[in-house]
């Protein structure tokens, strides 16, 4: 039975993982990534909201950009977390085995796009076939084959599981970029896969404290 996670959590409601799934439960594509993107978007940098932002489902969020390019942007919510656990109830919920794992999971809000589309961001150590590598050692996964890995300890070191996805049109991050609603800090995989999720966005907001 999943239960909610103590502090940012607490913005959204829970449900048993199982039912989450079922509700949620598909993977989307992976995104094909070249590095000259990287050099010239945020693909790889961390998006952290301002504290005046405007749009309530963004306040106090770091986002990790998974892509950037004159076609738009995407990237997932790393600090919102929804519900935790047990991944073998999440596998039956995308009508997997369960492979009778006693791991667990934390289900985190990934963002308000693709509801229904699931993620796994982790370090790159392990890839499938279909694995997106972004940069800086980070992956991120579309495939439930992951969480099967995962369950089976055979699964990336470091790894969040995401339902959703932050999405913007092509010229729309820029224009929000333009107008303060956020800031940009390089991919640091101690604050992404940190597991407090509660501290990542002070944390984040420290680091822009910090001279260059």
């Amino acid at each position: 039975m999943a239960h909610v996670i103590n502090g940012s959590a607490s913005r959204y409601g829970t449900l048993p993982i199982a039912i989450l799934c079922l509700l949620f439960g598909a993977f989307a594509s992976g995104h094909n990534i070249r590095a000259a993107e990287r050099e010239r978007f945020l693909s790889g940098q961390l998006l952290v909201a301002m504290p005046d932002m405007k749009d309530p489902r963004f306040a106090e969020s770091v986002i990790y950009m998974v892509k950037h390019d004159a076609t738009g942007a995407m990237g997932l919510v790393i600090n919102k977390p929804m519900a935790k656990g047990s991944i073998e109830d999440l596998l039956k919920g995308f009508g997997l085995e369960g492979k009778n794992s006693k791991r667990e999971i934390i289900i985190h809000y990934g963002g308000p796009v693709g509801a229904r589309q699931g993620f796994v961001l982790h370090s790159d150590e392990t890839l499938l076939e279909n694995s997106t590598k972004v940069a800086d050692g980070i992956a991120m996964t579309a495939d439930v084959k992951m969480l099967e890995a995962l369950a089976g300890g055979k699964g990336p070191r470091q790894s969040l599981f995401m339902l959703g996805y932050a999405g913007w049109a092509p010229g729309q991050l820029e224009m929000e970029l333009k107008t303060n609603s956020w800031f940009v800090l390089p991919g640091d995989k101690a604050l992404i896969f940190g597991a407090d999720a509660d501290k990542k966005w002070r944390q984040a907001m420290d680091k822009r404290q910090i001279p260059l």
